[in-house]
């Protein structure tokens, strides 16, 4: 698929690279040097997919992600040198998709890039709507609701709920949510699927500390309440 994807990188020269290889993947990318230009570029033109490094002038990349999630859906895949696992959890609580850490082989992003951009693409997603109890996930429309009321989530929380609510009752562990998100991933740790978890409950559940929707199965890993 050709997209239009945003680069938030001060570094020129590793932004020059990136682009040409993701324009080699087909893609149109726009660069950015700072972080008040990317928050700008977002809202004037909603990208595909955000490509963010977190050490930015301006604005930093944790704040811009913090800002697009707010206003945002569009895939945020986090370039940065910083390369712990509380540094990434910290990316993905604030609703990063993907974190990859420099050094980086370009070629490793654009396959991620592809795979955010194949997973956020309305058209790739053939599910009917699952409904469990007040919870419906439309993934034709890349849509949640709790009754009448709307849920923003990124890329990631979405396929994590889909694959929960798909079988209700059913326990998934970390390592099966991984891979039904990720993909067999060495740089993504099953403690960002409880990020993932968390922040959902805090989206679709009216009491987080007692969700009635995702439950945590001690010792397991989670599953969506069944709704029969």
């Amino acid at each position: 698929m050709c997209a239009y994807v945003l680069v938030a990188e001060d570094d020129v020269k590793q932004a020059e690279l990136v682009r040409l290889y993701l324009r080699h993947d087909g893609h149109s990318v726009q660069l950015v040097t700072d972080g008040q230009a990317a928050l700008d570029e977002v809202r004037r033109r909603r990208p595909d997919l955000l490509v963010l490094d977190l050490m930015l002038p301006s604005v930093s990349g944790l704040d811009v992600c913090t800002k697009v999630r707010r206003e945002s859906t569009v895939p945020i895949l986090m370039v940065t040198a910083k390369s712990t696992v509380n540094d990434r959890l910290r990316g993905f609580d604030l609703g990063a998709d993907d974190y990859l850490v420099k050094p980086y082989d370009p070629r490793e992003l654009v396959a991620r890039a592809r795979v955010l951009l194949r997973r956020a693409d309305p058209d790739d997603q053939g599910e009917p709507p699952v409904r469990v109890g007040d919870l419906v996930l439309d993934p034709a429309r890349f849509e949640v609701r709790v009754g009448d009321r709307p849920v923003e989530c990124t890329a990631a929380e979405f396929r994590i709920l889909t694959a929960l609510a798909s079988a209700p009752g059913r326990v998934f562990s970390r390592a099966q949510l991984v891979e039904r998100v990720y993909g067999i991933d060495a740089f993504i740790t099953e403690r960002t699927i409880d990020v993932h978890i968390k922040n959902l409950r805090k989206k679709i559940e009216v009491d987080p500390r007692n969700p009635e929707y995702l439950l945590t199965v001690f010792g397991v890993g989670y599953k969506v309440r069944d709704g029969r």
